[in-house]
């Protein structure tokens, strides 16, 4: 198991785009725009976390997997309505491999706070 299953997912995905929506999950999602994709997205979440809460208290591992895949599943819908795919996604986690995660969110609140800063000088001008 590596990658590939994710760019295979992402190929499915995107070839779904132009399906019917009354034949396709994939194609009525996408049709139906962002705010059902999002919404989706946090729905998917809100179960994904549910079901990491059973678990930890002895519930069935089973169904975090289940929960996570489809969290996953509808990320990558999300991903091919902006144009993007997990190829992005992993070059990311590939480049914050071997970072700190604490060293990487303090570069992030930096960044953007120099691009507040200059949000206001464009402002003050």
């Amino acid at each position: 198991m590596n990658d590939d299953v994710l760019t295979r997912l992402a190929a499915v995905i995107e070839s779904r785009r132009s399906g019917d929506p009354e034949a396709s999950y994939v194609a009525r999602l996408l049709a139906r725009g962002e705010d059902a994709i999002l919404k989706k997205i946090g729905e998917e979440a809100t179960e994904t976390v549910l079901a990491a809460k059973d678990a930890g208290a002895g519930g069935p591992k089973e169904r975090l997997v289940a929960e996570t895949a489809d969290l996953w599943f509808h990320c990558l819908v999300m991903l091919a309505h902006y144009g993007l795919g997990p190829g992005q996604v992993l070059e990311e986690l590939q480049r914050r491999a071997g970072t700190s995660g604490l060293e990487e969110k303090a570069a992030r609140d930096a960044a953007q706070r120099e691009r507040g800063e200059r949000e206001q000088k464009g402002k003050a001008t």
